[in-house]
């Protein structure tokens, strides 16, 4: 029997995220039980495209760009779409960005960042890494250990 979720009205669906990092994209979206509209996650859903997946439905809610990237840190890959009135209006893939700008704290408690409110920078180390680089300390992180 196929799953059949309502569609929203007006706001954000985040497809293709990696099985079990729905909640995850909740957490980062700061949406919890007090969240007024409807939310949908739908978790294990099948995926042709990476076996399963996770599905998040959040109406009412639009995403920054400190947002986005910090879905693209646990989630590169997903997909994004904007919905209006009942309608996909945009719809574009999640990428990890060249540069984070006061999306996380600087994971080493030595940073400055962590002891002076000056906003992160990190860096991504090479196109073909998830390594960023703190543009503090100079430490080097893999991207989902930005979000802890």
């Amino acid at each position: 029997m196929p799953l059949v979720v309502e569609k929203i009205e007006n706001g954000t669906v985040i497809d293709h995220i990696p099985a079990g990092l729905g909640l995850k994209v909740l957490e980062i979206l700061k949406i919890d039980r007090t969240y007024g509209a409807r939310v949908a996650l739908m978790m294990n859903v099948p995926s042709k495209k990476i076996g399963k997946k996770d599905i998040v439905k959040v109406e009412g809610k639009q995403l920054d760009e400190k947002a986005v990237n910090r879905i693209a840190l646990v989630a590169p890959n997903a997909t994004l779409n904007i919905i209006r009135k009942a309608n996909v209006v945009e719809k574009k893939v999640v990428q990890l960005p060249k540069e984070l700008l006061g999306v996380s704290k600087c994971p080493n408690p030595q940073c400055i960042t962590n002891l002076e409110p000056i906003e992160t920078i990190f860096r991504m180390e090479n196109s073909k890494s998830s390594k960023y680089r703190c543009g503090f300390c100079e430490m080097a992180f893999e991207a989902n250990e930005l979000l802890l």
